[in-house]
């Protein structure tokens, strides 16, 4: 199953990444998606990576140093879990996105949504 990289932060390495084919997304998106991956980084001290499954279903992922053997996978767990409970509004708007820009039924999905808006648009 293919997956792909959204964006990724490294605790050793300092480091923050956003794959180059979704900085169409909106700045406060973008700036959304660093904070957790940095802040997941960092309290979990691994490289935590934010991405997208071939269905178009968000994932999160932990890499841990290979010497770190008090990695806590619970803890990581536990945390992804709070993440998606308190973002939970921003990773369906990920998904949304993701589906609408980057999948086969991309534009039968923007067809729908544009549907929905004018009718909308029409009751108002």
């Amino acid at each position: 199953m293919e997956r792909k990289v959204l964006a990724a932060a490294s605790c050793a390495e300092q480091k923050y990444f956003l794959e180059q084919e979704f900085e169409a997304l909106p700045e406060s998106i973008q700036e959304e998606v660093r904070v957790i991956c940095v802040v997941m980084a960092q309290k979990l001290r691994c490289t935590f990576l934010m991405g997208f499954t071939e269905a178009g279903k968000l994932y999160f992922e932990t890499v841990r140093q290979e010497d770190d053997f008090d990695f806590d996978e619970i803890g990581a767990e536990l945390e992804i879990k709070r993440i998606q409970r308190e973002k939970k509004e921003l990773l369906k708007a990920l998904e949304l996105w993701y589906a609408v820009y980057f999948t086969e039924d991309g534009e039968r999905i923007k067809a729908e949504l544009l549907k929905k808006a004018e009718e909308s648009d029409a009751v108002s």
